[in-house]
């Protein structure tokens, strides 16, 4: 926990102005202090020592001269072992633990561990005493699913570290330490199956990024013959309501050619949310034979939840995404609905008082859309496996407007067009 802390001088719907002493940095984590609630919220602008920072909660109830804390962390995801079949919302709460805790409606300030803690994972150790290691490189595996799980060197460790000690076979827990590794300057750093990435921040800890020249088999035999996707590539399927963009992407999740898909539900309605986790462990996988949530990763935020929330919940998608490709695997992520992640981006900049552009949409949305859409890809890891990301997000213009700009700012990155139409 960082020393720095604030008192609120304003708020704005899901915004708040802080006036804060200390340091505090761009994305920083900060807390609101209301009663006994903590409200996670992260900073958007700094001027001077005044910052606005958005809140990942309903913001009733804060009023001027509330306490801020900051973490001097920035907004990050738990690695590890266990995030397979989980379902979360975009903070990484898994959404049945709180439910248990909370009941049918969620309290405000409840955060949980995204991880299972308890669970034993059979840990079988692939390096050795005396190995040379750098960040990314595997330490063993446990099996998680159909797949081994990589226990790796966390990707924020930069420099070469020598081991000193490695855990024998066995069943561990996520936070029992596994290994010990020595720098460079001789500083000893216990490692277990768990750390934390940013998740604005995309996982590099591979040695070559290479050029999509597969296709992704959708099994869809139009789409694979006359509009195929590439394996490691990015495409979008922009169609008015009703058009069948989510039935398309559920069945595209059921019967691709991918090791992983990870459902990233961006303020969606509530009903479309409930009936994709009603269906999802139903749906028998063709690949094993058991139920497609043991190999998927949905991340719900419904239109109802505060709109910094979507921000956030496409970043965490894609970072789990990026995490599991660096074991060799094929992922597939399927965002919906970018355009609804857009209208929050469109909310935050209005109450940021920013110069809007087309539609009142901030004039920075092109950027933000392709930096999303860049982070697929196929790469080389340092051990010369290949992993890949595949992107695929659904575009909701208004009346099926294909001219308005998300979609047009869409079209610009990906490398498919999947137009629906209800005609």
């Amino acid at each position: 926990m960082s020393d720095s802390t604030g008192k609120v001088v304003g708020v704005n719907g899901n915004m708040v102005s802080v006036a804060f002493e200390g340091n505090v940095s761009l994305n920083e984590v900060g807390y609101v202090l209301l009663d006994e609630k903590r409200l996670k919220s992260e900073v958007i602008r700094i001027k001077g020592k005044k910052a606005e920072l958005q809140v990942f909660e309903m913001t009733r109830g804060i009023g001027i001269g509330d306490k801020v804390e900051f973490t001097s962390e920035l907004l990050a995801v738990e690695l590890g072992p266990g995030l397979l079949g989980q379902i979360y919302d975009g903070l990484q709460n898994p959404l049945p633990q709180l439910a248990e805790k909370c009941g049918f409606f969620l309290d405000r300030g409840v955060y949980l561990s995204a991880l299972n803690e308890n669970t034993l994972w059979e840990f079988t150790p692939g390096a050795r005493v005396g190995d040379t290691v750098k960040r990314a490189d595997s330490l063993g595996t446990v099996p998680e699913g159909i797949f081994k799980h990589q226990i790796m060197v966390p990707f924020n460790l930069y420099d070469i570290y020598k081991i000193k000690s490695i855990a024998e076979a066995g069943k561990y827990k996520v936070k029992d330490t596994i290994a010990e590794i020595e720098d460079s300057e001789g500083k000893v750093i216990s490692l277990t199956m768990t750390f934390q990435w940013p998740v604005k921040r995309p996982i590099n800890a591979y040695a070559e990024r290479l050029k999509p020249g597969e296709p992704l088999v959708s099994r869809y035999r139009i789409i694979d013959t006359f509009i195929p996707v590439a394996r490691g590539g990015c495409y979008c399927i922009p169609g008015p309501f009703g058009a069948g963009k989510t039935v398309l992407q559920q069945n595209t999740s059921r019967n691709a050619e991918v090791d992983i898909v990870i459902i990233a539900a961006c303020g969606e309605r509530a009903g479309e949310v409930v009936e994709t986790l009603r269906e999802f462990p139903e749906l028998i996988d063709p690949r094993t034979g058991k139920t497609l949530m043991e190999r998927t990763i949905i991340i719900c935020n419904t239109s109802s939840m505060p709109v910094a929330a979507r921000d956030a919940s496409v970043y965490t998608a894609v970072t789990l995404a990026e995490y599991y490709r660096q074991m060799g695997l094929d992922i597939l992520l399927l965002a919906d609905s970018t355009s609804r992640w857009a209208q929050a981006m469109r909310e935050m900049s209005g109450r940021l008082e920013e110069i809007p552009g087309e539609e009142a949409f901030p004039a920075y949305l092109e950027s933000v859309i392709a930096s999303f859409y860049e982070r697929a890809g196929i790469v080389k890891l340092n051990d010369g496996r290949i992993g890949s990301v595949t992107i695929g997000g659904t575009v909701s213009p208004a009346g099926g407007n294909f001219e308005e700009p998300v979609t047009q700012a869409t079209l610009k990155v990906v490398g498919a067009f999947h137009g629906l139409s209800r005609e």
